[in-house]
C-alpha cells in the first residue's frame, strides 16, 4: 500500500517545486548582498541566512501537507476551526498588529514577523472549496447555495481593506471568483453574483477612496504611465526596475553582477527579484522561472480537471489560480504593465509569511495529485480485475466476478 501511494504522486511537479526555491535561495543571495549592508546594517548573507532556515520550514510543512489526505480539511469540525482563526487572526491586527509599509498587516515577536493575510489566502480556498463541494445538489439555488458562503469572504475582505491593504483583498476576491467560476453554478448565477458584488462595493470604494488608497498608493497609478516623469520620487521603483531590465537584455550582466541592487532598487530581494534576475541572468533567467511556474499552475489545473471528487478538483484550482494570479501581479508590476502592489513572486521572493503558506499550498495540490494518480492507476486496474470475460457468438461478455 505505501509502496503504490509513494509511485502515485507527481514528481515531476515536486522537482519543479523544489527547483523553483532553490533559484529563489541562490537569487536571494545575489539579489540582497549590498541592501543587506548599506541600508540594514547587517552580515551580506543575513536574507540569505534568514531564507535557508524558511525554507527548511518549508519542506517540513510541504512534506507533512503532501502526505496527509487533503479529504481531512473537509470536515466541518476543521472548516470550522480554519475560518474562525483566520477571522480572529485578521481581527487581531487591530490590537496587536504593527504597522508596515503603511498597513497594519503584522504581528511581531522580537525578530520574527507574520502576516495572517498571506494564510487567509489559503483559508479562503478551503472554505470555499469545500463548502461549494458540499452545495452541489443545489449549487445553483442562489440564496440557499451560492451566497451563504460569500458572508466569510465580504468579511476578510472588508478586514483586509481596513489594514489598509487592498492589494491582497484584490488578490483573494480574484482567488475566491475563480472557485467560485469553476464550482459548477450556472453562467446565470455568475452574472448575478457579479452585479450583486458591483453594486455592493462600487458605492463604498467611491465614498472611502482616500482612505482605502494612500496617496503613496494613487501616486502608483499615476507613476505606471511615465515613471521617469518624477524617477526620484513617485517613479523611482519603476524606473529603476525598467533600467535593471533593460540593462540585462538577453544574455544578462551575469550571476552576481547587477548594479541596480546597489542601493538603486529598493526592495531587490523582495518584490523586484525578477528585475535583478532580467538584469542578472537576461531572457533566459526570466523564461526559466516563468516557465517553471506556469508548469505549476497549468499542471494544477490538469489535477483539478482530472480529480473526481469536487472537494479535490476545487482545492486544484484555487491553489493554482492564487500561484498564478500572484506571479502575473508580481511581474506585470515590475514591468510596469499594471500598478505596483508589493506581491512576492511566489517561491522565489524573500519571505516567512508568504512561503509558508506556500510550503502548506502546494503540498495540499500534490496530496490531491497522489490521490488522482492512485485512483486511475490502481483502482482502475483493481476495477478490471474483478471482471472476467465470456466468448459467446463471437462476441465478448465482461461480466463482474462478484
Amino acid at each position: 500500500m505505501v509502496k503504490k501511494i509513494l509511485k502515485s504522486y507527481d514528481y515531476s511537479l515536486i522537482i519543479t517545486i523544489l527547483l523553483l526555491c532553490s533559484f529563489g535561495l541562490v537569487m536571494i543571495y545575489s539579489a540582497s548582498m549590498a541592501s543587506a549592508v548599506q541600508r540594514y546594517g547587517v552580515e551580506s548573507d543575513f536574507f540569505y541566512q534568514k531564507q535557508k532556515i524558511w525554507l527548511l520550514l518549508f519542506l517540513i510543512i510541504f512534506v507533512f501537507m503532501a502526505f496527509i489526505p487533503y479529504k481531512i480539511m473537509h470536515f466541518k469540525k476543521i472548516t470550522v476551526a480554519i475560518v474562525l482563526v483566520s477571522l480572529l487572526a485578521l481581527a487581531g491586527l487591530f490590537l496587536f498588529g504593527k504597522v508596515a509599509g503603511g498597513a497594519r498587516s503584522w504581528y511581531v515577536l522580537g525578530s520574527f514577523k507574520f502576516q495572517p493575510a498571506e494564510f487567509v489566502k489559503l483559508a479562503v480556498i478551503i472554505y470555499l472549496s469545500s463548502v461549494y463541494a458540499k452545495k452541489q445538489s443545489y449549487i445553483n439555488h442562489f440564496n440557499k447555495g451560492v451566497l451563504p458562503p460569500l458572508v466569510y469572504l465580504f468579511i476578510v475582505f472588508v478586514l483586509i481593506t481596513l489594514q489598509p491593504d487592498f492589494g491582497t483583498a484584490s488578490i483573494i476576491v480574484m482567488i475566491a471568483g475563480t472557485v467560485i467560476i469553476c464550482s459548477g453554478m450556472s453562467l446565470k448565477n455568475i452574472v448575478k453574483l457579479l452585479l450583486l458584488v458591483l453594486v455592493m462595493l462600487l458605492p463604498i470604494v467611491i465614498a472611502s477612496w482616500g482612505k482605502i488608497f494612500s496617496e503613496e498608493q494613487i501616486s502608483r497609478f499615476t507613476a505606471m504611465e511615465n515613471p521617469f516623469a518624477d524617477e526620484q520620487d513617485t517613479g523611482f521603483h519603476l524606473a529603476n526596475s525598467y533600467i535593471a531590465i533593460g540593462s540585462g537584455g538577453v544574455n544578462g550582466l551575469g550571476l552576481g553582477k547587477s548594479i541596480q541592487k546597489l542601493g538603486y532598487l529598493p526592495e531587490s530581494h523582495t518584490d523586484f527579484i525578477m528585475a535583478i534576475i532580467a538584469e542578472e541572468l537576461g531572457i533566459w533567467g526570466v523564461g526559466f522561472v516563468i516557465l517553471l511556474l506556469s508548469y505549476i499552475v497549468l499542471r494544477g489545473i490538469y489535477i483539478g480537471l482530472q480529480c473526481k471528487d469536487p472537494f479535490g478538483s476545487l482545492l486544484a484550482i484555487g491553489i493554482s489560480s492564487m500561484i498564478g494570479i500572484q506571479s502575473f501581479i508580481n511581474l506585470a508590476g515590475v514591468s510596469g504593465v499594471i500598478p505596483l502592489t508589493g506581491v512576492p513572486l511566489p517561491f522565489i521572493s524573500y519571505g516567512g509569511s508568504s512561503l509558508l503558506m506556500l510550503a502548506a499550498a502546494s503540498g495540499i495540490l500534490v496530496n490531491v495529485s497522489m490521490f488522482v494518480r492512485y485512483e486511475k492507476k490502481y483502482k482502475t486496474k483493481q476495477g478490471n480485475s474483478e471482471k472476467k470475460t465470456i466468448k459467446r457468438d463471437g462476441k465478448i461478455f465482461y461480466i463482474n466476478n462478484t
